[in-house]
């Protein structure tokens, strides 16, 4: 069974007792405005409010207890994002050392590979885009690659073929 849908099962029934809960102290308030007790009415209100004690502890609690559960998953997943953020770097590094790119090139090829356009490029580097296309091409013949995508879908395949994050 999926995990989710076992977290559902409990929430959902758990989710409508409280809304349940919730009516029933609106009613309950809404006849003290006008005076009217609702013991005079259901005869067994003591019982009633400690059923709703008890479903809204039950809500708090296993509120609490799936906030500290997400809390740790999210830590756990930021942990991994800064793992793969290194693991990427790492190739990154690897390839542009192995390909001989000048520290220019090296600027170029992050910058294309962040997806910034030639023309942006240029503006950032304070360069003619006829000098950035060039760098350009002198990386893609080094790594190899004809434009791009394919320099950009070198790099998601080897981060790809293997899991970042052991265990």
């Amino acid at each position: 069974m999926d995990p989710l849908t076992g977290k559902r099962r409990v929430l959902v029934p758990l989710l409508l007792l409280q809304v349940l809960c919730i009516l029933f102290l609106l009613l309950e308030s809404g006849l003290d405005i006008f005076g009217v007790e609702l013991e005079e009415l259901l005869g067994t209100q003591s019982f009633l409010e400690l059923i709703v004690v008890g479903v809204l502890i039950c809500g708090a609690a296993y509120t609490a207890l799936e906030l500290r559960r997400l809390t740790r998953r999210n830590a756990k997943v930021e942990e991994q994002l800064r793992a793969a953020s290194g693991a990427f770097a790492e190739l990154l590094d690897e390839h542009f050392v192995e390909w001989a790119l000048t520290e220019a090139e090296r600027d170029v090829a992050l910058m294309a590979i962040k997806g910034l356009s030639i023309a942006e490029i240029a503006q950032v580097r304070g360069a003619a885009e006829g000098t950035v296309k060039a760098q350009c091409n002198r990386i893609y013949k080094k790594a190899g690659v004809t434009g791009r995508q394919q320099l950009l879908a070198l790099f998601v395949e080897e981060l790809l073929a293997e899991p970042l994050v052991k265990g």
